[in-house]
């Protein structure tokens, strides 16, 4: 193993963003761990549930038959019987969807969509996520711009863009002369995907009704998507940011036609910084259109 002593501080900031791009978040932990203990702990617990188990199978069966059961058991007892060990079912995509999109259209403001996405149990991407990201900016801007997801500190802080991928982005729309604070912040997805992973079809579907309800309740006039996953989701196909970005489109989303452009991710510009000088050149057409 590498010592990080044999490391220079470039390698070093690599190698860390490394693992944050992989989903780790802490390398070390407030106290030492032992885990041998730990490793022995969870061995016996898995034994104890295996013997668990088989006690619960011999119960069952030495049981009468359910036939037996009804027989014998008076009526109140069958009616009253609980269901809290019924397997759990999930809820069918048609539904979640469905279930989304009345949540989403129910809300008047965003502070009722944030509320209905708090309460919202149909995607079962909130249940690994730490925090909802939901939209953050001014509304009134007219200018929206919106990623594909949160990504481990946006997470962490409940904000869309922070850490080193925000701090990018800040730059990159410093340099048309806007802040943070004068446009409006969002993602497609609002929860994080375990290890940054791309959504799949079916979460997106879900949260769709949510994200164009956003765009709906801000109504902006100029929208720019951010990278392939965003690009795909709104325009359709399975072009690339690369044939995507740079075109102006009318986009109809969330009963309304915003004025639309493409560009790259500011992952896209930190994995590969030749990336830069397409983005600026987005970055400009969208300063001029804005302007204009």
């Amino acid at each position: 193993m590498i010592s990080a002593h044999d490391l220079s501080p470039a390698e070093l900031a690599a190698l860390l963003a490394f693992h944050g791009d992989a989903g780790v978040e802490w390398l070390l932990e407030e106290e030492p761990v032992d885990r041998f203990a730990e490793f022995e702990a969870m061995k016996a617990a898995r034994g104890n549930a295996r013997a668990a188990a088989a006690d619960s199978r011999a119960e069952v069966a030495a049981q009468p038959s359910p036939r037996q059961a009804s027989t014998a058991a008076p009526r109140e007892s069958r009616a009253s019987a609980p269901a809290a060990n019924a397997p759990a079912v999930a809820i069918p995509d048609a539904q979640a969807i469905e279930e989304a999109r009345f949540a989403a259209e129910s809300a008047r403001s965003l502070a009722e969509l944030r509320a209905a996405m708090e309460g919202f149990a149909g995607c079962n991407l909130r249940n690994s996520a730490r925090n909802l990201v939901f939209a953050e900016g001014d509304p009134a801007s007219g200018i929206m711009i919106v990623g594909p997801m949160p990504y481990a500190d946006d997470d962490r802080d409940g904000q869309p863009f922070a850490g080193r991928l925000g701090d990018m982005l800040t730059r990159m729309i410093a340099g048309i002369g806007l802040t943070r604070e004068n446009v409006l912040l969002s993602n497609v997805v609002p929860w994080r995907p375990p290890g940054n992973r791309v959504p799949t079809a079916r979460e997106a579907d879900i949260c769709r009704p949510f994200i164009e309800r956003q765009i709906a309740l801000a109504e902006p006039k100029h929208l720019l998507l951010l990278g392939n996953f965003t690009a795909r989701f709104f325009f359709g196909g399975n072009d690339t940011i690369h044939q995507l970005r740079g075109e102006w489109r009318e986009l109809p989303v969330g009963g309304i036609t915003v004025a639309t452009l493409a560009t790259l991710h500011p992952q896209d510009l930190v994995t590969a910084p030749i990336n830069k000088r397409f983005a600026w050149q987005d970055l400009l057409a969208f300063k001029a259109r804005i302007h204009g």
